[in-house]
């Protein structure tokens, strides 16, 4: 899988979270959350984001779950610059499956925390901690 997130501490266990049979989801793969309690893989700019799933999901498989981690640290893609503290969101409409940018000022949905400085197309490390901040 193209720019999938590398585990590099688990500071946490990962717990599991319910997902379409139908899907095939990668190890790694940025995942959005859904309603209820349900994740997907992270398509858009901005997203809701459940963690990072933590085994490969096969489609039609019969499984309708997945283990997914909501904390550590990983490595991830960068699409733009990226300064170490920055909150970080998805980017999979603008920059691509699976890479992350810096969050915008009034941002709801971050992903994590930067660890470093990087530009585009970097690796870079980050603590993944999903959090949404209804600010409207």
């Amino acid at each position: 899988m193209a720019n999938e997130h590398v585990l590099l501490v688990e500071s946490e266990t990962p717990f599991s979270m319910t997902c379409s049979n139908s899907v095939g989801i990668e190890r790694g793969a940025l995942l959005k959350m859904t309603d209820p309690n349900t994740v997907a893989i992270s398509a858009a700019d901005n997203d809701i984001i459940a963690g990072i799933a933590a085994e490969e999901k096969i489609a039609n498989d019969g499984k309708t779950s997945i283990s997914v981690y909501r904390g550590g640290k990983f490595k991830a893609i960068a699409s733009g610059n990226i300064t170490v503290g920055n909150a970080l969101v998805s980017a999979a409409a603008t920059g691509g499956a699976n890479v992350v940018a810096a969050a915008a000022v009034n941002a709801e949905n971050i992903v994590g925390i930067s660890s470093e400085t990087v530009s585009t197309g970097e690796t870079f490390e980050y603590e993944l901690n999903p959090t949404v901040m209804n600010l409207a």
